[in-house]
């Protein structure tokens, strides 16, 4: 299995006046600091205890690891920056942006990422939690954030240039059902309408456990308003990579239909991105994709391909 990691700096990597930007925040020296696996970020991910005896977490890049990092890091200030108090997300307690470095500083959270493949009791935690989220940030508390539909346009017309242009390798099942996968992508991109704040990148490492079984949502750069359902559909997309049930995740939804179209389109996503070069600093992104897209092409086949025998319907996840 490929995890979602990259290659990330450290701590001690940072400049010095950076490293004491951090430390304002903090109110004291930093004098220990751990690294943290996961993600594909090439920039700081470090747990920190202070003199104190205070625990932070810190992130920090700057364009020279990767410039589009730089602008999630931005854009992750602006949502965390205004989510409600009794969100389950760490709370900001600074940041710092000198229009190189861009630095954020949480508290840090005691917890790990669910386990995979998925384990029941952890999936339905997650459930139960997503759906809390979606009531709390519904209508969407971040007036400014971008819509679902801007967000992911790009993403999911993906299948359309794998018709254009199809990878030497691709599937042939895939190959031969180009038209029915382009017009459940754009299904998808029709369906995005709402008011609900997203996290819209829900994968297991970007959860946390908290050890009395409740869960927080980190890493924000992609939040966008969009339907209640989109980060839910995300979870059952990542348990149908990872192993567990997703579908009964998909079939729970208020628009299973939608959120089965939306997986069919980041399968396409998936695919294209893989075949180009690795974006500077994240040297594993491109296999994880490809990974994901492999891992998902059995349950395309069953959602998209013709039923077993004419008479019988399509069992779109219900």
């Amino acid at each position: 299995m490929i995890s979602a990691s990259g290659v990330r700096i450290t701590w001690s990597d940072l400049p010095g006046y950076v490293r004491a930007a951090v430390e304002e925040v903090a109110g004291a020296p930093v004098l220990s600091a751990e690294s943290q696996a996961g993600g594909f970020s090439p920039g700081t991910a470090d747990r920190v205890i202070t003199a104190k005896g205070d625990r932070f977490f810190v992130k920090a890049v700057s364009p020279a690891q990767n410039t589009q990092s730089v602008m999630m890091a931005r854009a992750e200030l602006s949502i965390t920056s205004a989510l409600p108090a009794g969100t389950p997300a760490p709370r900001l307690l600074g940041s710092f942006d000198d229009g190189q470095w861009v630095v954020l500083v949480f508290e840090d959270i005691e917890g790990r990422h669910p386990r995979t493949p998925w384990e029941e009791d952890e999936l339905d935690a997650a459930v139960r939690a997503l759906g809390d989220l979606a009531d709390a940030l519904t209508p969407a508390p971040v007036p400014d954030a971008p819509t679902a539909a801007d967000r992911l346009r790009h993403d999911l017309a993906s299948w359309g240039r794998v018709a254009a242009d199809p990878p030497a390798d691709l599937d042939p099942w895939a190959a031969e059902h180009l038209d029915d996968l382009c017009a459940a992508a754009e299904r998808a991109q029709a369906a995005l309408a709402g008011d609900t704040l997203t996290h819209c990148d829900i994968r297991a490492d970007n959860m946390l456990l908290r050890p009395d079984g409740s869960v927080v949502f980190v890493d924000w750069p992609w939040g966008c308003v969009g339907p209640a359902w989109l980060d839910r559909a995300l979870l059952a997309m990542n348990v149908l990579v990872h192993g567990g049930d997703g579908d009964r995740i998909l079939a729970e939804l208020t628009d299973p239909d939608a959120a089965v179209d939306f997986i069919v389109a980041f399968v396409g996503f998936f695919l294209d991105h893989a075949r180009h070069p690795a974006p500077e600093g994240l040297p594993t992104v491109r296999a994880f994709q490809r990974f994901q897209a492999d891992a998902l092409l059995p349950w395309l086949r069953y959602q998209v391909g013709p039923p077993a025998h004419p008479a019988e319907p399509r069992n779109r996840a219900h």
